[in-house]
């Protein structure tokens, strides 16, 4: 977060008072006051000061003298937005005055024609978004995460291009349970081409699958995913899990299939290619388990089905283990593949390969 920022506020030519506006020069003694002590002290004391300032504003805004006073104006927004920064305890005073604070910016800047007051209005702007963020921390903090992504969403609406604000707004809302929410921030952060985009668009997937339950839209977003990184193994991966279990085994097939024509000599392709297959025969498998033990027939048809897709994975997952000896993914498929063929001496080996692989 930004510091809070008081100034030594600068007085303008063009906004010097005379003498007899005593309600501006009390306000600016005030102010002077506050900056000069240590900030750190008791809040109360804090907080009174600035009230006392404040409330020399209140009048000066409504005398006919200096109701168009530019200095009157920026010393309103300096004291309000201070107190909506520093009041920690009472939320509702906080908003009130960051309100405050918000009417006497937009005034002042109608009247600071020259740009006199400009680093005195940016101070408390900075306050004003400073005090918005610490509210919804403490939301957060509080585990009231739906306030909290109210709030964080409040500071993207005033600042746009605040990535980390809306990075606050996804991960609150996703604690919120307010899935769509989440989705729409995270995907925001990614626009920006930020170093994090790529796991931001995992996280993003993940929601649409676990949460949201929607591969439909899960795979739009994996083939935006793709467009930003392509051929990317661990989108390619998820994008295969999914025709999978929506029974597209075909499409899923269709597209690693160029993919390890693109890039033959790539082991990752070759083992999801493997998995197209492998967990077909694990399908199967649940059927037979199912199956009425006297269905003897139908078990023996299941059976060779089963057996006829294992072995079809099994070239890819071999030919992945030759292009990646030391990715034990691989050989743990192996492994159960050589397990349910009876195959032991290829299960011990690949077991002693996965083994001395597990003890590095």
């Amino acid at each position: 977060m930004k510091k809070l920022i008081l100034s030594i506020f600068l007085l303008g030519a063009s906004t010097y008072v005379n003498a007899q506006k005593t309600e501006v020069a009390e306000a600016k003694k005030t102010w002077g006051i506050f900056q000069a002590m240590n900030q750190g002290q008791n809040l109360t004391k804090n907080l009174d000061l600035l009230n006392k300032g404040l409330k020399n504003t209140d009048n000066a805004i409504v005398n006919e003298k200096t109701k168009e006073s530019l200095e009157a104006w920026t010393l309103r927004a300096s004291f309000s937005s201070a107190i909506a920064l520093l009041d920690t305890i009472n939320n509702e005073n906080s908003i009130a005055k960051q309100k405050i604070a918000e009417e006497a910016l937009a005034k002042a800047k109608t009247l600071d024609k020259k740009g006199e007051e400009k680093d005195n209005l940016a101070n408390a702007e900075i306050n004003i978004n400073n005090a918005i963020q610490s509210r919804g921390i403490r939301a957060y903090n509080k585990k009231d995460f739906a306030t909290a992504f109210k709030i964080f969403t409040e500071i993207t609406e005033k600042n746009p291009t605040d990535t980390s604000m809306y990075l606050n707004a996804g991960v609150a809302a996703k604690q919120a349970g307010n899935y769509k929410g989440a989705v729409k921030n995270f995907k925001k952060v990614v626009s920006f081409n930020v170093p994090e985009a790529k796991n931001l668009l995992l996280e993003v997937i993940n929601i649409e699958l676990v949460n949201l339950k929607d591969t439909t839209t899960a795979l739009a977003s994996i083939d935006e995913a793709l467009v930003k990184y392509p051929d990317d193994p661990d989108f390619v991966g998820t994008q295969t899990d999914i025709y999978i279990i929506r029974g597209e085994i075909e499409k899923s097939q269709a597209s690693l299939g160029k993919l390890i024509a693109k890039d033959p000599k790539k082991a990752i392709y070759q083992f999801l290619m493997g998995e197209t297959y492998y967990k077909q025969a694990l399908n199967v498998q649940n059927e037979r388990v199912k199956l009425d033990a006297k269905k003897v027939k139908e078990y023996n048809a299941l059976t060779t089905k089963m057996t006829a897709l294992i072995d079809q994975s099994l070239p890819y997952y071999k030919k992945a283990q030759e292009l990646d000896p030391k990715a034990t993914h691989t050989l743990e498929a192996l492994k159960q593949v050589y397990g349910f063929k009876n195959d032991t001496k290829n299960y011990e080996e690949t077991k002693k390969l996965l083994d001395a692989l597990q003890k590095k």
